[in-house]
This record gives C-alpha cells, structure tokens and sequence, in this order.
C-alpha cells in the first residue's frame, strides 16, 4: 500500500495512516451533504429567477451571523473540541427540521428554509474542514497529499446521492435524520487525526497548541479586509461563484417544464459523474500539477477550460452542453481548484486560518452568489439576454478569473523564494 500510494500521490510512509483517515473524514462528511444535495437543487426549479435570488440574498446575511457566531465560539472554545462542536451542531438542527416539518401542514416555508440551512451546510463544515487541514499538515505535505485527501470528498459525494435514489420513498425530511447520523461519525476521527498529528506526522511545531484563541466575532472580518493576500483569494472565489451562479441558473431554467422527479435525477447523475471525474483527477493529476507547474498555472487551469466550455455553449446552447459543462466544472473544481485554493492556507498563520478563512469560504461565496444571482436575473428577465449572451458574459468573468489565479498563485511562490 505504502508502494501504490507513493507512486499514485507521493504519500510518504509516515504520512500514510493521516492521509487515510482524513480521506475517511471527508467522504463521511461530504456523504452527509449529499444525501440532501439533490433534493434541495431539485425545489429551485419551482421558483422563479427572482425568488432563488432573494433566497441567496437571505442566506447571504444568515451566513454572516454564522459565521459571526462561530467567531465567537472560536474565542472560547479550544480548537481541540471546535471542529467537532462545529459537526455535532449541525447534525442537532438536522434533528429539529425533521420536528419542524411534522407541526406544519404548508411546507412551502419550511421548504425554502430547508433551502437556506442545506446551503449553508454545504460550505461552513467544509470550510471548517479544510482549515483543520491547513492546521495537520505543513506546506509541502499539502501539495502532495491534498490531491488525494480530495477525493474522500468525492467518494462522500456519490454515495450521498445514491440514498435518495435507493430510498426515494424516505422523503426530504427522514432524510434529514439520516444526514445527522452519517454527520455523527466523524467525531471520533477528528479525535483521532488530532492525536496522530505530532504521533504519526511530527508536526508539532506546524502550528500552535490547540488551544482557544481570544478575541471577538468579528475578528475574522477585520483579518480578512486588512489582507490583500486574503482579499486576492476572496476576489478568485467570488468569480467562480459568477461562473457556478450563471450555469445552476441557466440549468434550472432548462429543466423548467420538467417533473421535479426528473429534476432529481439529473442533478443526481450529475453528482456520480461530477464525482468520478474528481477522482480520477485527484488521484493522477493535481499533486502532480501543483509541483510541477506550481499554483499559479494549477489555479487557471480550470477558468482557462470553463472560459471555452462557455464559448462552447454560446455556438451550441443545449441542455446536454451545459450539463457537460457543469460536470467539468464541478469536478475541476474539487478535484484541482478546491485543493490548489486550500493550499493557500498553509501559507498563514493559525488565527487567520480558522477565523478568516471561513469569511471567504461563507461569507464572500454567499455574498457572490447574492450578487450574480441578481446579476442574472437582471440580464435574463430585465434586459432579455438568452442563453447565448449570458453566456459570452461569463467567459469575460472566466478570463478575470484566471488572472486572479495565476497572480496568487505566482505571490505565493514568490514569498517562498
């Protein structure tokens, strides 16, 4: 095994036990997500362009007293209990949507809460994630085992999926209930990855004790803003939102005049193809990229190649092109722009790690998608843009996005050198 890894992702013998154990702690997470993923993106198409963008607009502001109160934790809670404080909360509110749901006749409301909540669960106890990460491993052991710890995520990602196709009959909120006992599992291997890091990995002077940090909630706020590093990083992230934002519209759109079942399929065979791109791709390509050609060109990969997927659907503007589309993008995402982003962290210190990233991993990606999704509706339902010009826009955005990318990524290697 310690041969085969070696060869795949240049995991060292040492590094063996961690990598596993992270690459288990993500797919259990991400298979909590999604679980509820398919059926949640399955309602958007009930709504118009204007209700999913007064939607991201409310969760764009929920997500900043999350994230704010999550500030406050961070000052008195120790960062040994934090990460599974963080799990164990959101698998108790799972618990109180399924009561909800049972004293309420109209569940047009709880639908379009459920909506909200599922949104922010699908990047705070990621972002969360990954700063444990930054926090585990050191500069050089990212490059090399991020790759492959990405694809526990993807893995996670298409057995979700398949429970509300096995058991369609559970219904949106039982599986609820599911989603919080899958969430359960990962406290003890966050217990456990805490202990093997200075164990198995020696990296006790990575980073500091695991302890509370002090300060405010609004800490994460203030490092972020004073940072042009962090706000360079918030700036690629809020572009690929334009990017992610114009395309889950336009599919919705497209998927009108479908059932909602329908829907749920198509989002769902999304997902399975989304996650067996990211796998392939992680275990062969993005270590390999990230050390060979560096994070500058590893972060414009992706824009560079949704930039002409994008030219692509204007000359060929069907359902099945942007499907493609999605799939490419999504799955080059996880598979090489998440982990090439993450790899950013390891380059600053703890308290901005924890306090800040979640600013940019939650705050700034909901307030992008508040923003395009707006933006989109405007060009759509306010000056009359189809799907060709809408289009063409966002392979301006895509070209924007890829200059961010490589002028991180080159700031980085820079302050190495």
């Amino acid at each position: 095994m310690a041969n085969m890894l070696k060869t795949i992702s240049k995991v060292e013998p040492h590094e063996i036990k961690a990598t596993v154990t992270s690459f288990l702690l993500v797919l259990i997470l991400m298979a909590a997500y999604y679980i509820l993923r398919p059926v949640r993106d399955a309602m958007a198409s009930d709504w118009s362009d204007a209700e999913v963008a007064t939607l991201w607009t409310i969760n764009f502001f929920f997500s900043f007293v999350v994230v704010a109160a999550y500030g406050t934790a961070i000052s008195k809670i120790s960062l040994k209990n934090l990460v599974p404080g963080v799990y164990g909360f959101f698998a108790a509110t799972f618990v109180l949507f399924y009561f909800a749901s049972s004293f309420v006749s109209d569940t047009a409301l709880i639908d379009k809460a459920f909506y909200i909540w599922v949104s922010v669960f699908s990047l705070f106890p990621v972002s969360v994630f990954w700063s444990f990460m930054a926090d585990i491993y050191t500069k050089d052991q990212s490059k090399r085992l991020f790759g492959i710890i990405t694809t526990g995520a993807s893995i996670g990602a298409m057995i979700g999926p398949s429970i509300p196709l096995l058991f369609s009959d559970l219904g949106t909120y039982n599986l609820m209930l599911v989603a919080c006992v899958v969430l359960m599992a990962t406290l003890p291997i966050i217990y456990f990855l805490q202990s093997i890091k200075t164990s198995e990995l020696g990296n006790a002077d990575h980073t500091a004790e695991m302890r509370s940090m002090g300060g405010n909630s609004l800490d994460g706020f203030s490092l972020f803003l004073k940072n042009p590093f962090l706000l360079g990083i918030g700036l690629f992230l809020f572009l690929y939102t334009g990017i992610g934002s114009f395309i889950y519209l336009e599919l919705k759109n497209l998927m009108a005049d479908m059932s909602r079942a329908e829907r749920t399929e198509i989002w769902a065979f999304m997902d399975l193809a989304t996650n067996t791109l990211t796998i392939v791709a992680g275990l062969f390509i993005t270590s390999r990229l990230a050390t060979k050609v560096g994070l500058g060109w590893t972060l414009a990969l992706l824009p560079i190649v949704v930039m002409g997927g994008l030219l692509t659907v204007a000359m060929v503007p069907l359902l099945s092109v942007v499907v493609g589309l999605q799939i490419f993008r999504r799955g080059g995402n996880y598979a090489i722009t998440r982990p090439a982003r993450e790899m950013l962290f390891t380059h600053v210190d703890q308290e901005t790690r924890f306090k800040a990233k979640p600013v940019i991993d939650v705050v700034v990606y909901r307030g992008g998608d508040t923003f395009w999704g707006w933006a989109f509706a405007g060009l759509t339902q306010g000056i009359g843009l189809g799907m060709v010009g809408v289009a063409i826009v966002g392979a301006g955005i895509a070209a924007l996005w890829s200059a961010i990318g490589l002028y991180l990524g080159k700031k980085t290697e820079q302050e190495n050198n």
